[in-house]
């Protein structure tokens, strides 16, 4: 009975941080991607995992759309990886329809449904076209994709 309890607490916690990786990898989706085409939303997604793969980032999705610095536990607005993640906004998705999208979305991916589909050529970061960041001098461009344009 005692494995018994062991194995459930540790599907429950496994079970549980699946579901946080969907629902960070889909608000990074939706909040960065979420009036671009499909293309657009999977090239963003993807940057996000190739960061959980990469050495010099978190190896978790959280982990990843939440980096940045902080003060007391918060985020120091303007200091994250990911702009909205410290903004200063409300988080909450507005738009129900890309919501959706970004989590049907987010689960497909973190399932493996696009494995051996790399649409970013193992970028690791991006920006939307209209900004120029002093970071783009140390990368290599990959690519455009709808508003963003991504590098490694």
């Amino acid at each position: 009975m005692k494995y018994f309890i062991i194995l459930f607490i540790l599907f429950v916690l496994c079970f549980k941080a699946r579901a946080d990786e969907v629902n960070c990898l889909a608000l990074n989706i939706y909040h960065e991607a979420r009036n671009q085409p499909l293309v657009g939303k999977l090239a963003v997604a993807q940057v996000t995992m190739n960061r959980v793969e990469h050495d010099n980032f978190p190896d978790n999705v959280c982990a990843v759309v939440m980096q940045g610095f902080y003060t007391n536990n918060h985020p120091i607005k303007n200091k994250c990886q990911f702009s909205w993640w410290c903004d200063g906004k409300s988080d909450k998705p507005k738009d129900k329809q890309a919501w959706q999208q970004a989590q049907y979305l987010a689960y497909q991916l973190l399932d493996g449904l696009f494995v051996g589909i790399d649409l970013v050529e193992g970028a690791t970061h991006y920006h939307a076209i209209y900004v120029k960041p002093y970071w783009i001098k140390k990368k290599t461009m990959v690519r455009k994709i709808a508003d963003h344009i991504f590098y490694k």
